[in-house]
């Protein structure tokens, strides 16, 4: 499967993003990754589909937690 072989591949990648637009661009990248893997998981109700998700969505969680920053508080 294609998908899949694509998902291990984005786990498995250095996730150090230079920039906003690559943090953009991996988090997007994870969402459509997660999304067609759960279209595969609706049909199969494999467990092990439902780690690699699972995994993914902690990696896209990482990278949008570092997109949004710190808050700013009152000194």
């Amino acid at each position: 499967m294609d998908i899949l072989e694509r998902a291990v591949e984005f786990e498995n990648r250095k996730h150090t993003f230079k920039t906003t637009s690559e943090r953009i661009l991996a988090s997007r990248e994870a969402k459509e990754i997660i999304l067609a893997i759960n279209e595969v998981y609706k049909k199969k109700k494999d467990a092990k589909l439902m780690d690699l998700m699972k995994r993914l969505t902690v990696i896209k969680q990482k990278i949008e937690k570092r997109l949004k920053g710190r808050p700013l508080t009152a000194a």
